[in-house]
């Protein structure tokens, strides 16, 4: 599964697996100022539900924090469990 991601450079980001006709999985972001970014939605359709493609886009958001110096509030339910089980991973959280 490869992850993609698109910023509208102002307030909103997504990242995502694309599938033929549609995203297959996304969760998408708000941008609170230069140093935070939310989750605030993750969804995965029923053809990759089970294989780990939602923890994988948190993954990507991660990657993407530490990259770029910036921490994340994951208010979706689904991302802040992954934070949860995954200490590893706190150091980019808000």
């Amino acid at each position: 599964m490869q992850i993609h991601h698109t910023s509208n450079n102002s307030s909103k980001g997504v990242f995502y697996i694309s599938g033929t006709d549609d995203n297959l999985a996304e969760m998408t972001y708000s941008k609170a100022g230069e140093q935070l970014i939310i989750i605030d939605h993750t969804e995965v359709s029923d053809e990759l539900r089970g294989k780990g493609a939602g923890k994988q886009l948190v993954m990507a958001a991660v990657l993407y924090a530490r990259e770029n110096g910036i921490k994340i509030l994951p208010l979706c339910p689904f991302a802040k469990s992954v934070f949860e089980k995954q200490p590893d991973i706190q150091d980019v959280l808000q």
